[in-house]
């Protein structure tokens, strides 16, 4: 088999993230992303080593006939979700398979596995949405949406978008058709030249509550009063609390503020988890499923069982979520977040939920955990996609909790991180996946580790 050619393959299998599994006639074992189980597919391949080859998925010439119509007519277009065309309980029992295939493959066994448990909603589920400005051909009519699937540049608009409600439709559709008549640029990320970036909208599920983020560059003095009056006098169905202004002049195709004007009202939205309320400021992480959120944190929680005595560890703790909802079964709950400004809101969280055995420290994990005085009796480990840092792995095994929780966005990188401490006197004692990304390839797991006894 060789690269930049196109060949036929079945469809044998799937692995994590969401890609068939197919072996060419030698032997090469051959990844195709959005390709199913079942399929006869024509793809060309465009990457070969040693182990394996990837391929795009050209055409399908023999289809499963489990396949259903998705419910977003631009799905063949947009490069958000994946796996619309598949029924929801197909998708979980393919996500379970692939996060236990990747335990098997990295030879983690006798552990008790609790299954998959899947999003209370599986559409309109998302609290947060970064809309890009582009187009979707090279001079073209400014769009405002998703990265088109398959183009490097394109981008198409998601004004009918299923993973979201209707107030951030009506909001993407005016802030559109607005800036369309304005005639600004968009901002190009090779030349570095342009204006208009970047739409974030965050809605909190429980509470209504909406903010509403313009980012632009600093290359155009554009005065934002007209739009501000128009978004601020639209009939949502939720409760606009704010409107912002974000100059972002990074090179990099990525949402962060070079500084922060508020248009209108305030910075942050409020959501209610479980019983507790949480301030979200706009670059604060949050899990983008608040009704999955209340499933993933129960599921903390229960691995937890009775804690009154004990001091926890939540390391990349965002803006406090778990850290609090498992102070009122904790001693003490001590939290470390990099990012300085979710960390900030962690602290007025607690302060806001009236928690007073909780601390949350700003820092990098691998840095600050050097400096805590405090032995855990459990650490909470919940990472970014890369996992934690190989250093800071060292430390929590130094700490020698009882247990350890760790809660990742990615079963690859987890089960790495598990073989570590494995190594380091932990055993695997319980693992549960939570969908909180239905239609996509992505999956949460929370795994419970213990001691082992010397």
């Amino acid at each position: 088999m060789k690269r930049r050619k196109v060949y036929e393959f079945d469809i044998i299998d799937t692995e994590f993230p969401g890609v068939g599994v197919a072996y060419h006639e030698d032997g090469t074992k051959v990844l195709i992303k959005n390709a199913l189980p079942g399929q006869k597919v024509e793809a060309f391949v465009n990457k070969k080593t040693k182990e394996y080859a990837k391929a795009r998925l050209n055409k399908v010439i023999k289809d499963v006939d489990y396949k259903i119509e998705p419910k977003c007519p631009i799905f063949d277009l947009c490069g958000g979700c994946s796996h619309q065309f598949v029924p929801y309980e197909m998708q979980l029992k393919y996500k379970k398979e692939q996060v236990l295939k990747l335990f098997k493959e990295a030879e983690i066994e006798n552990f008790e596995f609790l299954g998959i448990e899947g999003s209370p909603e599986i559409f309109g589920y998302r609290n947060k949405m970064e809309f890009t400005f582009g187009d979707m051909e090279k001079g073209g009519e400014l769009t405002l949406g998703m990265h088109a699937y398959g183009k490097s540049f394109a981008i198409i608009t998601a004004d009918i978008c299923k993973i979201v409600d209707s107030d951030f439709t009506l909001i993407l559709k005016t802030v559109l058709d607005y800036f369309r008549k304005q005639g600004l640029p968009h901002y190009r990320i090779m030349s570095h030249e342009g204006y208009l970036r970047n739409l974030v909208i965050r809605k909190a599920t429980n509470t209504g509550q909406i903010l509403i983020n313009l980012v632009t560059t600093s290359q155009i003095d554009f005065d934002m009063s007209e739009i501000t009056e128009i978004l601020s006098c639209l009939e949502y169905k939720g409760e606009l609390k704010g409107i912002i202004h974000t100059i972002n002049d990074s090179l990099s195709d990525v949402v962060q503020a070079d500084s922060i004007k508020i248009l209108y009202g305030q910075d942050y939205i409020i959501e209610d988890i479980l019983g507790l309320k949480f301030k979200i400021s706009p670059f604060s992480f949050f899990q983008t499923n608040s009704k999955g959120a209340e499933k993933l944190y129960s599921i903390v929680r229960e691995f937890m069982g009775d804690a009154k005595s004990k001091i926890v560890f939540d390391l990349y703790c965002g803006t406090g979520t778990i850290g609090q909802i498992s102070a009122y079964n904790a001693k003490k709950v001590i939290g470390i977040e990099l990012i300085e400004e979710a960390a900030k809101a962690a602290n007025e969280n607690a302060r806001l939920n009236g928690i007073d055995n909780c601390e949350f420290i700003a820092g990098d994990v691998a840095k600050v955990i050097k400096n805590i005085k405090e032995k855990p009796d459990i650490v909470i480990l919940d990472p970014p996609r890369p996992g934690v840092h190989p250093d800071a792995l060292k430390y929590v095994a130094k700490f020698d909790p009882e247990e350890i929780i760790y809660v990742s966005c990615n079963p690859k990188t987890l089960v790495e991180d598990l073989k570590i401490l494995m190594h380091e006197g932990y055993k695997v004692e319980k693992v549960k996946v939570m969908d909180m990304f239905p239609h996509t390839a992505h999956v949460e797991c929370v795994t419970l580790m213990s001691k082992v006894e010397k």
